[in-house]
């Protein structure tokens, strides 16, 4: 039964309501829970509207279909990268943000009305984007590059939302300095918080590049600035585009350490290792934005050469730690919960029943092998040549920010519904099958773009034949062949996401009541989830020989796919 503790653990003269989670043991705040709801709840709208568009989008860019019309189209696509990739992720990573330190170290949530406030201009601002983009006089895509101008109400809706988002980081920061000085926790912050520290740092860097750049850009879409120099713009665009992303990243891997926590009682191999990897991103993920910017002429060499040569593999070296400590943890608490025959008895025995699980490992999975291969790939100078501005890009962050993010942020749900909303999961069969649809889904749009954009398929040109182009030009047969897979890919997803909404909504709706005596998780959680969840403390072995092999596979894979595309260069020089 969960209880209430009036005034626990709050400053003289602070009220503040807890109650205890018997399934985790963790307290969790009135406000604070008020807030992770609304604000995951919000997201999930987010998610549905968006992912409406990108079935769309993709539907039309299979040929066989070409469902939209061509100024449809790019409405439709600046709908889909704004709700996807700004609305639905950042109002889930608040809901992440109030979860690490409020929830897991057992504080209550600093300056709730400001966390409101920040949550009403998030939604102003997304609504307002919304309207923008439907209007028809914003279709300006995700990038809205100069000269295309969009409605002031489209720049002015993405200021409102960052300024929102950038209060609710904030309110993240005030709340771990409530928890220290309120003594909630002991020692150091647990590496979920900690990583989750890591996406509030990169977040106020990713919102200030925002604000430097959109401002100007709203007034000259009112007038009162005259021209935005396109090579400025981009830079400074893509320190928000490209950065935006790795709080992602930090959110998400913060995630899989979560779900592995508390699904499977994993510890982090070595905090130490593990957070000088969360360090790496916040010194150096942002460079890896210069891969955008490898074809313009305005850079120099040597800014180029810098940052794709070695500032960005140290942000790269900071994922491949992560990409062996995560598994590492789960199969050394796999061996200590019994499963010790073989190198795989772990990973076989291992809950892939469980959403949660299952969502949070095939993101780990693809993120690694689709989305980071596929990075580094983009982010050498020489490669970049070959699939810059094609259809390979959205592909590669289809496997980052979808097959990836969205992926471990709907395993999360699977935990935030009972834990916060405190409904257990309906129709758990439903739920079984819905990370691996979505995920199947995921990854296959982004194998199928990635392979179209090799093949020289346009970024986000509407149609592949290009009827009516001056010049004629005929795509590869397997450009064709890539695209329609890609259709039916995306169709797959969104069956996937159609799944995922229907259940979460179901469950926050009329899932069975946990707060009543003798209630019990359909999935449930590992006896020592709490304690490597909210504690610091590291695993400290290194016998874990299933692991290895996986990451040997990795590496195999890695090297292989950079080796075709060198030699696919080489063979595009022999005609120049």
């Amino acid at each position: 039964m969960t209880t209430i503790e009036e005034g626990a653990f709050a400053a003289p003269g602070i009220e503040a309501n807890y109650r205890t989670c018997r399934f985790t043991g963790l307290r969790v705040e009135r406000n604070a829970e008020l807030l992770i709801r609304v604000n995951a709840v919000a997201a999930v709208v987010f998610l549905a509207l968006g992912g409406v568009m990108g079935l769309l989008v993709a539907l039309t860019r299979w040929p066989a279909v070409q469902l939209l019309p061509a100024e449809m189209f790019y409405l439709v696509l600046t709908g889909h990268g704004a709700n996807v990739l700004l609305f639905w992720i950042i109002f889930f990573e608040i809901a992440v943000l109030y979860f690490a330190s409020a929830v897991v170290l057992g504080a209550r949530l600093a300056t709730p009305r400001f966390a409101w406030l920040s949550f009403v201009l998030m939604l102003v601002g997304a609504g307002m984007a919304n309207y923008a983009v439907l209007r028809g006089d914003s279709s300006v895509m995700f990038t809205s590059y100069p000269p295309m101008m969009a409605s002031q109400w489209f720049y002015l809706s993405l200021i409102i939302f960052a300024v929102g988002a950038l209060i609710g980081v904030m309110v993240f920061f005030g709340t771990l300095v409530v928890a220290k000085a309120e003594q909630t926790y002991n020692g150091s912050v647990p590496l979920v918080t900690f990583g989750a520290i890591t996406a509030g740092i990169i977040a106020v860097f990713t919102l200030a590049s925002g604000a430097i750049i959109l401002i100007p850009t709203w007034l000259w879409s009112i007038g009162l600035v005259s021209e935005i120099d396109s090579l400025m713009y981009k830079v400074v665009w893509w320190g928000m585009g490209h950065s935006s992303q790795q709080i992602n990243v930090s959110a998400h891997v913060a995630i899989w350490y979560a779900i592995g926590a508390m699904v499977v009682g994993a510890k982090p191999l070595s905090e130490k290792v593990s957070r000088m990897a969360f360090l790496m991103y916040i010194l150096f993920l942002q460079l890896a934005s210069a891969h955008h910017l490898l074809a313009e002429p305005g850079m120099s060499s040597t800014w180029k050469i810098v940052n794709t040569s070695y500032m960005m593999y140290l942000a790269v070296m900071g994922s491949m730690v992560h990409g062996l400590t995560v598994p590492g943890a789960i199969e050394a608490a796999q061996r200590r919960n019994g499963f010790t025959r073989g190198a795989f008895e772990w990973l076989t025995k291992a809950p892939w029943g469980n959403p949660a699980f299952a969502g949070m490992f095939l993101s780990l999975v693809m993120f690694g092998f689709i989305g980071g291969i596929s990075g580094v790939v983009l982010g050498t100078e020489q490669l970049n040549v070959l699939m810059h501005n094609t259809i390979y890009v959205p592909g590669h962050f289809h496997g980052t920010v979808v097959a990836g993010t969205t992926l471990a942020f709907m395993a999360m749900t699977y935990l935030v519904v009972p834990l916060i909303f405190q409904r257990d999961i309906i129709w758990p069969g439903v739920a079984r099958w819905q990370p691996y649809i979505f995920g199947f889904g995921a990854g296959g749009i982004s194998l199928f773009m990635m392979g179209a954009g090799t093949l020289g398929v346009a970024r986000r040109h509407w149609d592949l034949a290009l009827t009516d182009a001056a010049h004629a030009f005929e795509f590869a047969p397997g450009a064709y062949l890539m695209m329609g897979l890609n259709g039916i890919a995306a169709i797959l997803a969104a069956l996937g996401g159609i799944m995922f909404i229907v259940v979460v909504v179901a469950s926050i709706l009329a899932g069975p009541r946990l707060d009543r005596p003798g209630a019990k998780m359909v999935f449930p959680l590992h006896d020592q989830g709490r304690e490597a969840v909210s504690q610091y403390g590291s695993e400290g072995t290194l016998k874990l020989p299933g692991t290895i092999i996986l990451v040997g596979i990795f590496f195999t894979a890695f090297v292989l796919y950079y080796f075709v595309n060198w030699k696919y260069l080489s063979e595009l020089w022999l005609f120049h």
